[in-house]
């Protein structure tokens, strides 16, 4: 399955009672050239007071953190498999309780819970520059960078990036993600363009170790970023580098963030089997 180009290998525990999935299995099935290839491996079971139970796993075969897209596309799957019909349901991820709805054409709106930590407007040496940069952990770590505040050549201060597709988002969202100020965990990376009350996104996942075509959670960090740096209203669109349109949406109650969702497409890519 897919959400928005962010892809994952899915397995149903109700069709494979006994899959026992190690670290370098996962990591051979989503190699991209020698298994099936993927961001990560979804496992759906049956759960006694909810739609499913969800576990996910990240490329490298370690057990991954919250993720918004693998959790559209979950839901998208439970759906399809008759595990509930009512279109809003709840489900577990990785033993934190979420809802999500099933919409029209193919879309899943999946609601985040409040945000464990926000910062901003600080700075990371990277580059032999200090990047300006700011933090939110939407249910996964993430660090969102304007490009337009990254110099081309440290050493000519008018020099900065404009063009999100020429960016070096694989060197930089790697130093950044294995920077000292952020372990022994890491960090994701985003590197955003601001439009018109919109955003243009390219992501570094950890876990990933590389660039991905959407990231959900990263999407929800650079819209809550950006409602606070640059006074984006909610909903905010965000494009990701599949091309796919992620639309970020939430409340302020009492200056807090409330009824966060992430909404998307949900694809089923494939179905097949293999031997492990």
């Amino acid at each position: 399955m897919h959400g928005a180009g962010n892809d994952f290998i899915l397995f149903d525990k109700k069709i494979n009672p006994d899959l026992e999935l190690m670290p370098d299995i996962i990591a051979e099935l989503c190699r991209r050239h020698t298994g099936i290839g993927a961001d990560g491996v979804l496992l759906i079971s049956d759960s006694t007071d909810t739609a499913f139970d969800m576990r996910y796993f990240n490329a490298d075969g370690s057990t991954g953190s919250l993720c918004a897209n693998g959790a559209r596309c979950a839901i998208q799957y439970g759906y399809l498999s008759g595990r509930f019909q009512n279109r809003k349901i709840k489900f577990r991820a990785n033993d934190v309780e979420y809802s999500g709805i099933v919409l029209e054409e193919g879309k899943v709106q999946f609601y985040l819970n409040h945000p464990g930590k926000m910062k901003q407007n600080f700075k990371i040496k990277v580059w032999n520059q200090l990047i300006p940069a700011s933090f939110a952990d939407t249910g996964s770590p993430h660090i969102v960078v304007k490009i337009d505040d990254v110099l081309k050549d440290p050493s000519d201060p008018s020099s900065f990036y404009n063009n999100l597709d020429e960016f070096p988002v694989y060197q930089l969202g790697r130093e950044i993600r294995n920077h000292p100020d952020f372990a022994p965990g890491g960090t994701n990376v985003n590197f955003i363009k601001l439009e018109d009350n919109s955003i243009r996104i390219r992501s570094f996942e950890r876990g990933v170790e590389d660039e991905t075509l959407a990231c959900g959670t990263g999407s929800v960090a650079s819209a809550l970023i950006s409602f606070v740096k640059a006074g984006f209203n909610p909903p905010i669109s965000v494009f990701t580098k599949s091309g796919d349109e992620l639309i970020v949406d939430f409340k302020m109650d009492n200056m807090k963030v409330t009824e966060i969702s992430l909404t998307g497409p949900a694809k089923v890519v494939f179905k097949g089997e293999l031997t492990i």
